[in-house]
């Protein structure tokens, strides 16, 4: 692997344990807060230091080209996800969360060949298929059998999230990391304050200072400064190979939900999360063909 693929990698796995206290978090919000407005609330809070720096950078303004993959970027990873995870962690305990999350990798994968023509190796979608068979072993085999109501709702959350993650990184070979997420960010705000708005005033009850400080996290961490690092990451390793990192989100999920919140972490958890690290470091060795420059353009709108 070159040094830049190499720094692509490194970025990425610092988007990973940035978003591997997402759910733990998340989990903490729910309890006292609706999910929707947890999740749209989280994008719109987030949306004011993108803005501020934004201005400070004097930022053009996208192509009307850019702002249409965009528009795929607040689908996923500002609207799909987030409420869709959020509602989630109301029946699922993170750690479980985490692992049925291991599949979004395999989707990013897929996305990226189709928007971004990445022409991973046969031995790269072997380790991937591998990975992902693990994950849903654990879902199954921790739900009792079947798949619960909580795993549906984050395997939406994982096929909308993919998609944001892999055209995100896509546009990031354009406009920079850092420049994607803010103005995706800015461009959902018309569509986020009404709801918002009408939620809060739904509510009912104090907010605990615990949910506030889990809220600031989803927030300000996992909507904004970890997409930073992650889509850079993703721009500089390449789309496929850089989205299996993301693996590893499980270990660290897991480990921080032991620490840090108290959940009781079953041995066939630890067995599993290893399996799946084990398939990341095979699938790094795998050659990935990038994208021909000529096929960089993304997905086309009619």
């Amino acid at each position: 692997m070159s040094s830049r693929e190499n720094t692509g990698m490194a970025l990425g796995l610092l988007g990973v344990i940035i978003f591997s206290l997402t759910l733990p978090f998340t989990r903490i919000v729910v309890q006292e807060m609706h999910p929707l407005l947890n999740g749209l609330g989280r994008a719109l809070f987030a949306a004011i230091p993108a803005a501020a720096l934004l201005l400070w950078r004097r930022e053009r303004w996208p192509t009307w080209r850019q702002v249409r993959g965009l528009c795929l970027v607040i689908a996923g990873v500002i609207l799909g996800f987030p409420v869709l995870s959020a509602w989630a962690m109301q029946t699922l305990p993170a750690s479980h969360g985490a692992m049925v999350n291991g599949l979004q990798p395999l989707c990013v994968a897929l996305y990226a060949a189709w928007l971004s023509h990445e022409r991973p190796s046969k031995a790269f979608w072997a380790c991937a298929a591998l990975g992902s068979a693990l994950v849903l072993g654990y879902a199954l085999i921790t739900g009792a059998g079947s798949i619960q109501a909580g795993d549906l709702l984050m395997l939406g959350a994982i096929a909308v999230g993919g998609l944001g993650y892999a055209e995100g990184g896509r546009l990031a070979k354009e406009m920079g990391g850092w420049q994607v997420i803010c103005w995706a960010l800015v461009l959902s705000t018309p569509v986020l304050i009404g709801p918002v708005w009408y939620l809060a005033a739904q509510h009912q009850g104090a907010i605990s200072m615990r949910a506030w400080w889990a809220f600031g996290y989803v927030s300000l961490f996992s909507q904004f400064l970890g997409f930073f690092a992650w889509y850079a990451g993703l721009a500089m390793g390449g789309i496929a190979r850089v989205s299996q990192i993301q693996l590893l989100q499980i270990f660290f999920t897991i480990a921080f939900s032991a620490l840090f919140f108290g959940e009781h972490i079953e041995p066939i958890t630890w067995l599993f999360a290893c399996g799946v690290i084990v398939t990341v470091m095979l699938g790094r060795k795998t050659a990935v063909q990038p994208a021909p420059t000529s096929c960089r353009s993304g997905v086309q709108f009619r």
